[in-house]
């Protein structure tokens, strides 16, 4: 049996309804805590509060949060601090509240005053992409959230992992110290990949084809499971095998007709000729071979 402590039936208020925001909030909800107000300015927030957070009352940051037992800050990063400084001088942050922010990039350091006033903070990052559309409620269960509290603070480790369990999905602890790798590595992994995915659709529209997306689908789909499932072992292609021929012909024409993703691809490349010869899947020699060319003009 989970002998991970339940928290108790919560007062949430959200701030603000964002992509990420609302989706929580529903999830939250979902999970048997009720949202008892959300901030929301912009008209798109409007509309995701009213689709995902219905009957919810809208109110401005310092009332949502002075009535709720768990405060859910969902904002920018570079808005936080300032929000959280904001919402200690309005006395709207007390002692024993919850207060989660969502940021990937910080750590509990950025709720400091809120620590200072007596609430339990935690960071807790959901590594997923987020639409703002209902069904990204269901993919939260699917999903794993960093979770980050203060160094020696038991409770609120507990805490942060059991509200992550109740709504669903899986809890990774992330010490203060290693947010900000750990978001760097999400940011590679997951933004990266979607400007790389938008990189060949293009090239491939240059070539002539005209749904690229169909193409990608099943080849992306493949080469992502085995590197998930295999690492390094599953590299496949010319720069894995040495062959330069072709890398060569693959510079040329992306010189000529995709200059725009020229320099991601050597650099991908030259990756991918580190981690292959690492792997002893790439001779040292014809490693050199692979670089060699790459750094020619």
């Amino acid at each position: 049996m989970d002998a991970t402590p339940r928290p108790a039936r919560l007062a949430a208020g959200v701030i603000s309804a964002g992509r990420v925001g609302s989706v929580l909030g529903a999830a939250l909800t979902r999970a048997g805590h009720t949202v008892t107000a959300v901030s929301a300015v912009s008209a798109a927030s409007l509309r995701r509060a009213d689709a995902l957070l219905p009957d919810v009352p809208v109110l401005p940051p310092p009332d949502v949060a002075a009535g709720a037992d768990l405060v859910l800050l969902a904002v920018p990063d570079d808005e936080l601090p300032g929000l959280v400084r904001g919402l200690v001088a309005t006395g709207s942050l007390r002692a024993g509240q919850i207060v989660v922010h969502v940021s990937g990039a910080q750590g509990v350091a950025a709720l400091a005053p809120a620590a200072e006033v007596g609430a339990l903070c935690l960071a807790l990052h959901p590594a997923m992409t987020f639409t703002g559309r209902p069904e990204d409620v269901d993919r939260v269960r699917a999903c794993t959230f960093g979770v980050t509290a203060a160094d020696g603070d038991d409770i609120a480790w507990s805490v942060g992992e059991a509200l992550v369990v109740e709504i669903g999905a899986e809890a990774v602890r992330v010490p203060e110290s290693a947010r900000p790798l750990y978001h760097a590595a999400l940011t590679h992994g997951a933004n990266h990949l979607m400007t790389l995915v938008a990189d060949c659709a293009e090239a491939l529209r240059g070539a002539g084809v005209a749904n690229p997306e169909r193409v990608l689908a099943p080849l992306l789909g493949a080469a992502l499971d085995n590197a998930l499932r295999h690492g390094d072992r599953a590299l496949t292609g010319p720069v894995a095998r040495g062959d330069t021929g072709t890398v060569a012909k693959h510079l040329a024409v992306l010189a000529d007709r995709a200059p725009g993703t020229l320099d991601a691809y050597r650099a991908l490349a030259r990756r991918t000729a580190d981690r292959a010869e690492s792997a002893g899947l790439l001779p040292a020699d014809r490693a050199t071979d692979v670089r060699t060319t790459l750094d020619e003009d």
